[in-house]
């Protein structure tokens, strides 16, 4: 793969690079997971009451849409800019951005289970609404966010690499496919196009790879999907 403007080499970096991005990417993910799936679940279950709880319901999904109006990429920047660049400050904002995606998609799960006998014989059963929620409710409402969480890791691994390519994410010379290519791009002109194109490369297999798996841990969660899928294979 040859050797980058500084001398060097492309392909360690390369190899190097995802231990950056992925570990960046699944901490940022899996906070905003968890973070986002107990308050939808919190809010889902408790939507409709005539208590206090309706009216923080609410206040979660407002302040949610308030999160969503604003761009992603440019908001994820402006909360690098407030946490200053590193590693832990682009993990806080993947974390701060992804967060109202598993809030809304938890949230839509839980409002039709809630319904569900089970949950309704817990209920007169005398359980406690955190054990219904904890026992009952997210495990089962769980396949369409893990289903989530593996394209939500490609997308994280693009925008580390968006952010340190705009100068807004991993500081350099520490390996990111981002800051790699940045550091190649203007380059390609003049014929060298391989400090770039093999961390472009890379990201992008990467990428493909986690909404493969998410479309397989969809396939996989749903029952039915999952008789058809077994039937063609025999």
């Amino acid at each position: 793969m040859g050797t980058d403007s500084a001398g060097m080499d492309i392909f360690s970096r390369v190899i190097y690079a995802p231990r950056i991005d992925l570990t960046i990417a699944l901490l940022g993910t899996l906070i905003s997971a968890m973070i986002g799936s107990i308050l939808g679940a919190i809010t889902g279950f408790y939507e409709g009451g005539r208590t206090w709880r309706k009216f923080s319901s609410a206040l979660v999904m407002r302040s949610a849409d308030v999160l969503q109006a604003f761009p992603v990429f440019v908001f994820a920047i402006a909360l690098v800019a407030v946490f200053g660049q590193g590693v832990s400050s682009v993990i806080a904002a993947i974390a701060f951005v992804n967060t109202p995606i598993y809030l809304r998609l938890m949230r839509s799960q839980v409002l039709s289970i809630r319904k569900m006998r089970y949950v309704e014989a817990a209920y007169v059963a005398g359980s406690p609404d955190i054990s219904i929620i904890m026992r009952h409710v997210i495990p089962n409402a769980l396949p369409p966010v893990l289903s989530q969480l593996s394209v939500n890791i490609g997308w994280s691994v693009l925008l580390t690499a968006g952010l340190s390519f705009v100068g807004a994410g991993v500081v350099a010379p520490l390996p990111e496919w981002g800051s790699m290519i940045s550091m190649g791009y203007q380059n390609i002109v003049t014929g060298q196009w391989w400090p770039s194109i093999f961390p472009g490369l890379a990201l992008g297999v990467t990428v493909f790879g986690f909404s493969l798996i998410g479309s397989s841990i969809e396939i996989l969660s749903d029952p039915a999907r999952r008789r058809v899928l077994a039937g063609t294979v025999s």
